[in-house]
């Protein structure tokens, strides 16, 4: 039995919430629902639970503000909230759930998925040390992604990251330090996750940092050199775009 908190200042999504886990999922048990992060603080640190479903927003405090205030986080969180690019980016970058607000039942069905597949691994309070870095620093240059890698999580900078290559449902990180780490994740993942920090995706095969471009040159679609010294091909199609967000980094 998981034994689940909700910590979620509405109300009615708190016992929506709470209903969606009674009805249809057995192995869940919802021990506690806290309105704000004092009541969450008491519920945890008596119950010790597996699982909280935790709001980002928490009248005038967050959910980040309920991870800082404990000693030691034993247990796994899905975070519960609205649209908010900045959040949902640190939590994606620290390899932590999240759900999006509203969500239907398959959504937390896929959420608790993830969390029992995640759950047969070792539990890394270093994904919760890269989310307050990620939070605490704003700027691309300090930002930091958590990979789950063959051997475990590795914690890199995002400036660092010359180029990740596609290998069908892995990809490649190819490092200033010339190290390469394979990721059980697609490429496609990481060019959404890496957009915002002049990263592009201007192969099928190939997403680049665009501060480590080297060389450009022309051809139908052209060929990129990276700081590694690798030979890129841009496709025709993306040319136009890596060239306008080039002139712009």
């Amino acid at each position: 039995m998981i034994k689940v908190i909700i910590v979620e200042d509405e109300e009615r999504s708190r016992d929506a919430l709470k209903e969606m886990l009674k009805g249809h999922f057995r192995n869940a048990e919802v021990i506690a629902a806290c309105k704000n992060v004092e009541e969450a603080k008491v519920a945890i640190e008596l119950n010790q639970p597996d699982l909280i479903f935790l709001d980002v927003e928490l009248g005038d405090k967050t959910g980040f503000d309920l991870l800082r205030q404990l000693n030691k986080i034993t247990f796994d969180v899905i975070f519960t909230t609205g649209y908010e690019k900045y959040a949902v980016q640190a939590i994606k970058c620290s390899a932590l759930d999240f759900l999006i607000k509203p969500f239907s039942i398959s959504d937390l069905q896929e959420a608790l998925k993830r969390y029992e597949e995640k759950h047969e691994r070792q539990h890394s309070s270093e994904q919760f040390e890269t989310l307050f870095h990620n939070l605490k620093h704003l700027n691309a240059d300090a930002k930091k992604i958590a990979l789950p890698t063959l051997n475990g999580l590795i914690i890199i900078s995002v400036k660092d990251i010359i180029r990740c290559e596609s290998d069908v449902n892995y990809t490649t990180f190819h490092m200033v330090t010339k190290n390469k780490l394979l990721v059980a994740k697609t490429l496609k993942e990481f060019e959404e996750l890496l957009h915002d920090y002049d990263f592009i995706r201007v192969h099928n095969s190939h997403l680049i940092n665009l501060h480590h471009v080297k060389k450009y040159t022309r051809g139908e679609g052209g060929i990129v050199t990276m700081a590694d010294g690798a030979e890129v091909d841009v496709s025709r199609r993306k040319k136009d775009e890596f060239l306008k967000r080039l002139a712009e980094t």
